[in-house]
């Protein structure tokens, strides 16, 4: 089905931060797979982890346990520093469980989400999702859902009433063009949370895996939510999902599931994905590495007019663009070898893997300087 406006290349391997196509040529990819790609592309260490559990189990009922699932939740709860974990196949899943959970543990049923988010495609992500282009084909969507504007805890705050289960948020807005709030808006909004009673549920299917530079982006405002979701670079591109709750949050048998969450095989991978990012200190790296692109790409503010804003945090990074069509300035770098990606027609955003070099993110920078030269 016609879901994806495609461009016309034909991937067929990638290593490292490189993907090549049918016909050889090589990109150098700041798209990351849409952050799913948090560990290079080919991860010898990811790739013997899913070789050697697909010679032992792919996948079994939840009606048994399987070792891989429960170190994966082990793990994940300890990362986080809560107790309850359930596992999915993608992110719009996860938001879903965690929707559910809000509504079945507060006995409450409004949800209050922020302008310009972005939290799934499935009814209830959707309902708490923003962009009204994605959603008025399907109306009616889920009642008791309402909006409010981001980076404003006096909103969050003035919007709350009795009913109110969970307020849900992005630590940063990824999909609307990498949007970071004042640095005390986190900090204020757990605050709100927990004295009005209510659950703070935190998209982290972007954000997660290392990429702000700690695992979770919650971790650098010295907070934690009653509930966090994830999927994207967890396994390093392989279908998994994750909502992670506090204790006292959690399922009775039969009120939710899924055939295929937490198989064997996604969370062998998704564990030795998280063995790289935490062996290899990949998330400071990200953080330091962001810091040098940011740089690099303010150093173009200056000698571009066109270029108005560079903001990001780690490596999740958008260029605000302001008389330069930035899918003009995609097709350019598509044809130099450099992958990126465009959010409207005027944002460019860069998810490189975490894995990405300082000679490479010099590379991609130096194709943007001769992109930017020409459209100048």
């Amino acid at each position: 089905m016609n879901c994806f406006k495609r461009k016309p290349i034909v991937l067929e391997k990638g290593k490292g931060s490189f993907v090549s196509d049918s016909k050889g040529k090589k990109f150098l990819d700041f798209v990351g797979a849409l952050a799913t790609c948090s560990v290079g592309y080919a991860n010898p260490n990811v790739t013997k982890a899913i070789c050697v559990q697909a010679k032992k189990l792919v996948n079994v009922t939840n009606y048994y346990y399987s070792e891989p699932q429960a170190l994966l939740a082990e793990k994940l709860a300890k990362i986080s520093g809560l107790q309850k974990v359930f596992l999915s196949n993608s992110g719009t899943e996860a938001m879903e469980a965690a929707l559910k959970l809000a509504r079945k543990c507060t006995g409450k049923t409004q949800i209050i989400s922020t302008e310009n988010a972005f939290h799934g495609r499935t009814f209830g992500a959707l309902t708490a999702t923003w962009n009204k282009s994605y959603k008025t084909m399907f109306e009616p969507l889920v009642p008791g859902f309402m909006t409010i504007p981001f980076n404003d805890a006096k909103a969050l705050e003035a919007a709350i009433d009795g009913n109110t289960a969970a307020f849900v948020v992005e630590p940063i807005q990824g999909e609307s063009g990498i949007n970071v709030p004042s640095d005390n808006y986190l900090s204020q909004v757990a605050e709100i949370c927990k004295r009005k009673g209510i659950l703070l549920i935190l998209d982290e299917v972007q954000t997660g895996c290392g990429r702000t530079g700690k695992f979770f982006a919650f971790q650098n405002y010295g907070i934690k939510p009653d509930i966090v979701v994830m999927a994207k670079g967890l396994a390093n591109g392989f279908p998994i999902g994750a909502t992670v709750s506090r204790a006292g949050l959690d399922f009775e048998p039969g009120q939710h599931g899924g055939t295929f969450g937490g198989n064997p095989l996604a969370c062998a991978a998704a564990l030795a994905t998280i063995k790289e990012i935490e062996s290899k200190n990949i998330a400071f790296g990200a953080e330091k590495k962001g810091k040098l692109f940011m740089q690099k790409l303010s150093a173009m503010r200056a000698k571009f007019s066109f270029v108005s804003q560079v903001r990001g945090k780690g490596l999740m990074v958008a260029v605000q663009l302001d008389g330069v069509s930035a899918k003009t300035v995609v097709e350019k770098c598509v044809a130099k070898g450099l992958l990126v990606n465009s959010i409207g027609d005027n944002v460019l955003r860069f998810l490189p893997p975490l894995t990405v070099s300082e000679k490479e993110i010099a590379q991609a920078a130096k194709t943007l300087e001769k992109v930017f030269s020409e459209c100048a």
